[in-house]
């Protein structure tokens, strides 16, 4: 797709300076677009990852405060990709009151600014990783959803989707639910609760042993961020899309200790692997998704085979070292 609806148009991204806003910032910016404003508080992300360009606004604030939101929907967006989140699964555990005001009343408040200034299209990433619980069965089919959840993350994201569709059907709202599966890639900055690749990278960079919580033969279905992108992009103006929840990921697992060692490799790290209890909340050891409706609604085909990923996310880490360095908290 060539995606020529975005062109002359104003969009609006919550979050844009994270690993996926980020990289659909950048995407946006060169398909002729008027602006692309980027709304971020980065309190998990970094001003240097937020790509530059002439149609690109970033404007620091956060998604609770109304004086931040009137001032970005006073430029009257015409599409909203709601990235905006409070974000892991342990972050949640340990803040779940924290979680339930941003990823609740955070994407509440969105939504009705969004509704009174008449946009072309909601687009919120939830998260498949989340609302498939373990009633659901392998791979996760869109319609399979369940309640019974184990970490507050989980919960919130499954609350986003359950507001876009209130606005949806009450309002008309143009919404998409995106489900993320493990995204992957450039523009993820490794910290205490960040995901598991680039963690792993910063650790092994540094020489350290990487540590798996389990045995090493948990799969996950990471999927690169370059992807994710394609799947937004056509999210934003397939018609079909709209009132849908649609699962964007790899179709393919992969087990987290062959991804360990592929890191371990790629960085020339000989320290190895460790292995750690596995988390009380952590109850899904194997994830997979299935993206037959997104290749039906939006002919979405993953392009990034996953040790190709992992080696452009290293040159990635390599090429933005010092600052990773100076960014990582843990």
């Amino acid at each position: 797709m060539n995606y020529t609806e975005y062109q002359g148009k104003k969009i609006l991204v919550t979050g844009g300076a994270g690993c996926v806003g980020s990289n659909l910032c950048k995407k946006l910016s060169e398909l002729d677009v008027e602006k692309v404003i980027i709304l971020d508080n980065l309190s998990s992300a970094y001003e240097w990852n937020i790509p530059k360009s002439e149609n690109i606004q970033f404007v620091k604030g956060d998604i609770l405060n109304d004086e931040d939101l009137k001032r970005v929907f006073k430029e009257k967006p015409d599409y909203v990709f709601h990235l905006a989140a409070h974000f892991a699964n342990q972050n949640s555990v340990d803040n779940p009151e924290k979680d339930l005001m941003v990823n609740g009343i955070g994407i509440l408040k969105v939504l009705q600014y969004a509704q009174l200034v008449g946009i072309e299209r909601f687009v919120y990433s939830s998260s498949g990783c989340g609302v498939y619980g373990l009633g659901s069965k392998m791979p996760f089919k869109e319609h399979d959803i369940s309640i019974n959840l184990h970490t507050p993350y989980q919960v919130t994201k499954l609350l986003g989707e359950l507001y876009t569709n209130y606005f949806h059907n009450l309002y008309d709202l143009p919404i998409v639910n995106a489900r993320f599966f493990n995204v992957f890639g450039s523009g993820e900055i490794p910290g205490k609760y960040r995901n598991v690749i680039p963690n792993f990278f910063y650790w092994s960079m540094n020489g350290q042993a990487l540590p798996i919580t389990g045995n090493g033969t948990e799969t996950r279905d990471w999927t690169y961020v370059e992807d994710i992108v394609d799947g937004l992009l056509a999210m934003g103006v397939v018609e079909e899309a709209i009132g849908e929840a649609i699962n964007l990921g790899s179709a393919n697992d992969h087990r987290v200790g062959d991804m360990a060692e592929i890191i371990n490799r790629l960085t020339r790290n000989k320290s190895g692997i460790k292995y750690t209890e596995r988390r009380d909340w952590d109850a899904k050891t194997c994830l997979l998704s299935s993206i037959d409706k997104a290749h039906d609604i939006l002919g979405y085909k993953p392009k990034t085979g996953f040790e190709d990923g992992l080696k452009m996310t290293h040159s990635w880490f390599v090429e933005n070292w010092e600052n990773i360095q100076e960014s990582a908290e843990f």
